[in-house]
């Protein structure tokens, strides 16, 4: 599992002031509103950054972060993703994973055949599809539903399904 996870990418600067526009990776931007720091991962390298500022423009986070002050200084951090430790992540229902603890999961059927890989997760708005990818290249876009997902194991790094009806065909 990644011991971190990323909840957003600073995409540009925002004023003269030091704020950044920030697009958000997190199904809920108001948790924004909750943290005090993020760590910025300038290539691999994690900073920490104080939170002193929130709000929000359209799709978009407007942070001020401590210590970035002038435009100059935002501009260094533009491109680069925030992240959080998982002592500081969202606290997930139980039955609910994070999307990167799921990706590269093997998916089985109810026969426990193989199906593929998990290799992405589209959100749709109404439920998560799963792109499963097979060895021999197909994808199967399987709908993330109680009904169809039965179960997942991070520790057997498994998840198995019931496929509805026509849906391989």
């Amino acid at each position: 599992m990644l011991e971190y996870l990323i909840v957003g990418q600073l995409v540009n600067t925002h004023g003269v002031k030091g704020e950044l526009k920030a697009i958000p990776m997190t199904d809920d931007p108001n948790r924004f509103l909750e943290l005090e720091w993020v760590f910025i991962d300038k290539n691999g390298k994690l900073e920490k950054y104080n939170i002193s500022g929130v709000k929000f423009f359209k799709q978009f986070v407007i942070l001020k972060l401590e210590g970035v002050d002038t435009m100059n200084d935002a501009e260094k951090l533009k491109g680069f993703y925030m992240k959080v430790d998982r002592a500081n992540a969202v606290k997930l229902p139980k039955g609910s994973f994070f999307i990167a603890d799921i990706i590269g999961l093997k998916v089985y059927d109810e026969n426990n055949v193989l199906l593929g890989q998990l290799t992405d997760v589209l959100q749709t708005g109404s439920n998560d599809v799963y792109v499963v990818k097979h060895d021999n290249g197909k994808e199967i876009l399987i709908p993330a539903l109680k009904s169809v997902v039965k179960e997942i194991s991070l520790d057997d790094k498994r998840i198995s399904v019931i496929l509805p009806k026509g849906l391989l065909d």
